[in-house]
């Protein structure tokens, strides 16, 4: 899209009509788990809304119970583009919104005096050139902003939370009305807006001004129930007794105050292992051996030492009979 001064399209408030075609919560139910994505009622819901109101989703909870692995289902649902914004301490526009490929303006601006083009168009005429479209560098906002796919692009801002108090202002005010000034150019707006999901882990609070702006949804572990369903999705090659006593296992260490419990994706990558050991029930030596795969802090490893592996595979064996 090409710099333009026309009244922007208000961040919430897009023209449904280009978003949403005969969008109900059972077909994005649908939609997500024919994408691998098994989502509960709640977070069912808050898509739907997200994508029938024209809100952005802010989703938070505890790292690796699928935020954005829902982002980037959404994508593949919709035959979208995903756009995504990995913040970090100290991101700023530069890496955020856009830069200059101050190389390739290097390389012009030598080219230009030697060839004798420098001294005959002038110095305001080469600024001009240096800082034109050809030398701009889109980082993520941008590339949202300006993306003219048939499917509106999922930009996904992730762990929003790492970002610092500088950076989540700047953010709020360019989504607010989703265009972006670069005064050498002129100003982008978003012919529509893209599906905005956010995430944070709440490594610290995310002010409110930005939530208000939100659908917020909060991410909590799967249940029992869906865990293993999940598992059984996403490694199709282990037995279903063992994608109990996975899911039951990880259901207890959950339980017992770990620095850092597993998520979903600790649990797909523990019964991956675990099949590709050719394991079909839980045990005490394979659970030690395996640990490694679930749980990534050795403060961890020795409490689960001291609580007893034990009593982690027995509960997970009682579990799994129960459940199947």
């Amino acid at each position: 899209m090409y710099p333009s001064r026309s009244t922007p399209t208000l961040w919430g408030v897009p023209d449904v009509s280009t978003t949403v075609n005969n969008l109900t919560v059972d077909s994005v139910r649908a939609g997500l788990q024919a994408n691998g994505y098994l989502p509960d009622d709640g977070v069912t819901t808050a898509v739907y809304l997200s994508l029938s109101l024209g809100r952005p989703l802010f989703l938070e909870g505890e790292a690796g119970v699928g935020k954005t692995e829902l982002a980037k289902t959404i994508a593949r649902w919709r035959g979208a583009p995903l756009i995504r914004l990995q913040c970090y301490e100290g991101i700023d526009i530069g890496q955020a919104v856009y830069d200059w490929d101050y190389s390739r303006q290097l390389l012009h601006l030598r080219a230009a005096e030697a060839s004798g083009e420098a001294r005959e168009a002038g110095t305001s005429a080469l600024e001009n050139q240096l800082y034109s479209e050809r030398f701009l560098v889109k980082r993520a906002i941008l590339r949202a902003v300006t993306e003219e796919s048939n499917t509106p692009p999922v930009l996904l801002i992730d762990e929003i939370d790492r970002a610092d108090d500088e950076f989540e202002a700047y953010l709020l005010e360019v989504l607010s009305d989703f265009q972006v000034t670069i005064p050498e150019i002129g100003t982008y707006v978003a012919k529509q807006p893209p599906v905005v999901v956010l995430t944070s882990n709440r490594t610290r609070d995310v002010h409110d001004a930005l939530k208000r702006r939100c659908l917020y949804h909060w991410v909590e572990h799967p249940t029992f129930e869906r865990e293993v369903d999940i598992v059984r999705a996403k490694v199709p090659s282990v037995d279903g007794a063992l994608a109990s006593q996975v899911a039951a296992a990880v259901e207890s260490l959950r339980a017992m105050n770990l620095y850092k419990p597993p998520g979903i994706a600790e649990t797909i990558d523990w019964a991956t292992a675990l099949g590709r050991l050719g394991t079909s029930v839980l045990d005490e030596s394979v659970v030690d051996a395996t640990l490694g795969t679930v749980l990534k802090y050795k403060e961890d490893h020795d409490r689960v030492r001291e609580h007893g592996i034990a009593a982690i595979v027995k509960q997970a064996f009682d579990r799994g009979l129960l459940h199947g």
